[in-house]
């Protein structure tokens, strides 16, 4: 079972379909005032404003998920480990919470602060701030310690100067149909992807061309791994293997459902699909299946659901995987960069 707006949404973007075109004249005033908004920006109309320490943006240019946060959890965790105290910055999307900006942590609502925080928090362990103004959130961030300031899912943010931008390309999906919303999956044109420093791609590029953008040319590749399934009440955890041959239901709303699903049959696992919309906040009621097959959903999904579950729900968590010897490389230009920007800002 998937979502229907999902499927709907899917198969104009990614599966080929060309009665998208009928929505190219709305693709046609959304790049007019995405164009106007960046020129306004440019020209120091709209007014950019730097935080006080270094920032490094992770984003993309489609709608949905490409990995950002398993991306923005890895970096923070790699910055830390080379001596840095980086904090990162959310919208916050999913969760109720408007105004002022608001610290997080892994006891935090995800309603009130989005799941992305949460899983944020609970994963890295350094200071998370969730604001729609992300210029106004890394505020709190430095008062908290933070020396540099990871902005998860801002590179469209464009009132908060940035010194490192980071782009996540999903390999899988690609970039779709190449057409701007809402015709396609494109928030930016495909040209932007050769300004940001450095492209991320999320497993191997499906459709490999000649005349791809450059920024995807020279991308880094990574995968995401997952190795185990943890009980959501706490109570074990299990190799994923041990799932093999099995049947489950596997439930997600994230930004790409299928990643998680072909995730589950490279173990030799048996898949009923139960995709959702992005972020959605899933019950026990909803997942309360007349067999007695097990349940494997999202660890983002996971924050969102009750601990207080039967034997049969489980969740699996999924950690960013990079070669070291193109991990490192990256890292130190990183570093460098971050060191550089420290000095300025001294």
């Amino acid at each position: 079972m998937k979502d229907a707006t999902y499927s709907w949404i899917h198969r104009a973007w990614y599966g080929g379909h060309g009665w998208y075109r009928v929505l190219l004249p709305l693709s046609g005033i959304y790049w007019l005032l995405s164009a106007l908004r960046r020129f306004l920006y440019g020209a120091g109309v709209l007014r950019t404003r730097r935080a006080k320490v270094p920032v490094i943006v992770i984003g993309n240019i489609t709608a949905g998920g490409t990995g950002k946060t398993p991306v923005t959890v890895w970096l923070a965790r790699s910055l830390a480990e080379r001596g840095f105290s980086p904090g990162i910055v959310s919208r916050g999307y999913g969760g109720s919470r408007s105004g002022a900006s608001m610290r997080v942590d892994s006891r935090s609502d995800p309603a009130v602060v989005g799941d992305e925080p949460v899983l944020i928090a609970m994963r890295t362990g350094r200071p998370v701030v969730v604001d729609a103004d992300r210029v106004r959130g890394p505020a709190m961030l430095v008062q908290d310690g933070a020396d540099q300031v990871i902005a998860d899912d801002g590179l469209q943010h464009y009132a908060l100067a940035r010194d490192y931008e980071v782009c996540v390309v999903d390999g899988a999906r690609g970039l779709g149909n190449g057409a701007l919303l809402p015709a396609g999956p494109l928030r930016e044109p495909v040209s932007r992807i050769a300004e940001v420093d450095q492209v991320l791609l999320n497993g191997r590029l499906r459709d490999r061309k000649e005349s791809m953008p450059t920024g995807l040319q020279n991308a880094i590749e990574f995968r995401l791994a997952a190795t185990e399934a943890r009980r959501l009440n706490g109570s074990l955890s299990r190799p994923l293997e041990r799932f093999a041959g099995t049947t489950v239901h596997a439930a997600a709303a994230i930004g790409n459902p299928d990643r998680f699903f072909d995730m589950l049959r490279g173990y030799g696992i048996q898949v009923i699909e139960h995709a959702y919309a992005d972020h959605a906040r899933l019950s026990p009621g909803e997942l309360d299946f007349a067999d007695n097959f097990d349940i494997l959903m999202t660890e983002k999904d996971a924050v969102k659901f009750p601990r207080q579950v039967s034997d049969r729900y489980w969740y699996v968590p999924v950690d960013v995987e990079i070669e070291t010897v193109i991990a490192a490389p990256w890292l130190e230009q990183i570093e460098s960069r971050m060191r550089n920007e420290q000095t300025h800002n001294d």
